[in-house]
């Protein structure tokens, strides 16, 4: 069984109708549908646009280096406090990796054609720049970034350049995170422990606490990003759900030799978020239609009757059915 991908977005399938039949003498002839009449645009190729050179080249250029390194820019230690959206040293990059621009890893081609869409976690439609800010309080544990300031605008300006060549739906091949199977099992935090060692603390080091930069100078940001502890993203943040996390390290991780079983996926992800973060405190008004909560939001209420832990750990492969 597949788990369903959400990035931010549902997908709008293009139907067309089945065109009538030529009338015929004798018999009336009638339609066929054993064969499909129509289908779904193919997505596009995953190609990133040639450099910008207009008008607009400056902003853009500001834009993908705000997704590079957001601390400087938009960081706790910024000199303007209404600029400082970003709770923590983390980049954009540190989940869109290469600022968006990477298939299979949360890339951003299209984004801006797939925008406004309906969230189930607001229930209701939402525009990019409140999607952008929805980032900032949760995987940047900070506060929301008006629209009229010139780092938002950048922003808004490289994802709109990202996805100039995208196809009206915003569709490409390797856009959000690809499938995974669930386990029949609940992921395993104590096997996860050890792959963790194994696998992830080079990078990300003991405590997850991440490698700085410059470990005087946070606001330098990150080589490799903390995992957990107060400069990590949130408990409301996507990466706090298991599935999702499990994708992500399933097709990412480690960095440049991404080979760990699904099984390991689940136990190292169930592992990291299983360690202590900061608290979102709006979290509890997630979700006003709880039908429409993933089943790995592991935090009440639920929409059915297991307990928290399984919606924590599963195993999920039942509870998709």
């Amino acid at each position: 069984m597949k788990a369903k991908i959400w990035i931010g977005a549902l997908a709008i399938l293009l139907l067309s109708a089945c065109p009538a039949p030529e009338p015929s003498p004798e018999p009336e002839a009638t339609a066929d549908f054993s064969q499909p009449t129509s289908a779904t645009p193919a997505p596009a190729a995953w190609v990133i646009p040639a450099a910008p050179t207009g008008s607009d080249k400056a902003t853009i250029a500001l834009g993908e280096q705000i997704f590079r390194q957001t601390a400087q820019y938009l960081g706790p230690e910024v000199k303007d406090p209404a600029k400082r959206a970003a709770g923590n040293h983390l980049s954009c990059s540190s989940c869109h990796l290469q600022a968006g621009q990477g298939a299979n890893a949360l890339g951003l081609l299209g984004v801006s054609q797939r925008y406004p869409v309906y969230r189930g976690r607001e229930n209701r439609i939402g525009n990019l720049t409140e999607r952008i800010n929805g980032c900032f309080e949760r995987s940047m544990n900070g506060q929301p970034l008006d629209e009229a300031t010139p780092e938002m605008q950048a922003l808004l300006a490289y994802l709109n350049w990202l996805s100039q060549d995208s196809p009206a739906d915003g569709k490409h091949v390797g856009q959000g995170l690809p499938e995974i199977d669930l386990l029949e099992r609940a992921a395993d935090p104590k096997l996860g422990a050890g792959i963790y060692q194994q696998r992830c603390q080079s990078c990300h080091q003991d405590k997850g606490q991440g490698l700085a930069k410059n470990a005087k100078v946070l606001a330098e940001g990150y080589l490799y990003p903390p995992l957990w502890g107060n400069d990590s993203f949130n408990d409301g943040a996507g990466m706090h759900r298991l599935i999702k996390a499990a994708q992500f390290i399933k097709a990412n991780m480690p960095l440049g030799q991404a080979d760990l079983s699904t099984a390991d996926a689940f136990d190292v992800a169930a592992y990291i978020n299983s360690q202590p973060r900061p608290h979102l405190a709006k979290r509890a008004k997630d979700y006003p239609d709880i039908s429409k909560k993933p089943i790995d939001a592991p935090y009440p209420p639920f929409a059915d009757k297991l307990s928290a832990e399984q919606h924590k750990l599963g195993p999920f492969a039942e509870m998709q059915k």
